[in-house]
């Protein structure tokens, strides 16, 4: 289906009236058993689509929990082969819920574009996010992955002036995700009174829904942005509990521990339940 789910998914939101509720996970934070555990579980907690990040040593946009995230990846020896593994069993238990990669160039490049979007493609992921891949050196990429229906999913900021953002929209498929702060992920919490005119302005140029992201980290702000956008992007504030669940297991005596898959993945869906809530009353 690919690039079909995402667009199905926003059809039947809007006609609920409800914006979508984006959960991010970074792929092998701490192992890839855990993440599994929350791939399966975000769409009960109430994800309506998933971003799930593949880990890269040199995450530019990142602030320092996602940074931590890709760190602990790398160490647990998670490979892209085994990113493009957990989606395909993602898709044997779920076939609907749009499922969304995102990451740096690197990792494509040395794949191959035509490979990389087969690939996807063959392990049913829907679309992909690629932080440091400017328009003017898209081209490539972007008709690999329109040769197998995957949406190129642009990032528009808060500097995108008007001539900009008609170049960053024109190849843009299944959404545009608006970066509502300058700087990087986890650290500034968003305004949303001061970007709702600028969401209006990205919707009308792309023709597309806008999802939100950057600097939501409590239901509160993710209510706040579901009135104004047609998604809530929330990473950091998710990936966090991951550690908070490391951490609480450490110092715990050896015999009451919790696996650490059962821990974490336990308190991600428990967070991501209560965010999903608060997207779907805001309206």
């Amino acid at each position: 289906m690919t690039v079909s789910r995402i667009d199905a998914r926003f059809a039947a939101l809007k006609s609920e009236n409800r914006a979508a509720f984006i959960a991010y996970v970074m792929a092998g934070d701490p192992d890839l058993d855990t993440t599994f555990e929350i791939l399966k579980g975000l769409p009960a907690a109430g994800a309506d689509l998933i971003e799930l990040g593949f880990p890269f040593s040199d995450p530019m946009a990142e602030g320092p929990t996602i940074q931590h995230a890709a760190e602990r990846s790398l160490k647990a020896g998670t490979k892209i082969r085994d990113v493009f593994e957990l989606v395909r069993r993602f898709r044997e238990v779920d076939e609907t819920t749009p499922l969304i990669l995102m990451g740096y160039m690197n990792p494509v490049e040395f794949l191959g574009y035509d490979a990389w979007a087969a690939r996807m493609a063959q392990v049913g992921a829907d679309g992909m996010i690629v932080v440091d891949c400017p328009p003017e050196e898209a081209d490539g990429l972007a008709d690999a992955l329109d040769a197998q229906d995957v949406a190129l999913i642009r990032l528009v900021t808060p500097t995108s002036d008007t001539e900009r953002l008609k170049t960053l929209v024109k190849r843009t498929r299944g959404f545009v995700y608006y970066v509502s702060v300058t700087g990087v992920t986890g650290v500034k919490e968003i305004n949303v009174a001061a970007i709702q005119d600028e969401v209006a302005k990205v919707r009308e140029a792309a023709q597309l829904p806008v999802a939100v992201g950057f600097g939501i980290r409590t239901a509160e702000r993710a209510a706040e942005v579901a009135r104004i956008a047609d998604g809530a992007v929330v990473g950091s504030a998710l990936v966090d509990e991951i550690k908070l669940a490391l951490s609480r297991s450490e110092a715990l005596e050896p015999t009451k521990k919790l696996p650490d898959s059962q821990a974490a993945s336990a308190k991600v869906l428990e967070k991501a339940a209560i965010l999903a809530q608060a997207v779907r009353s805001a309206r």
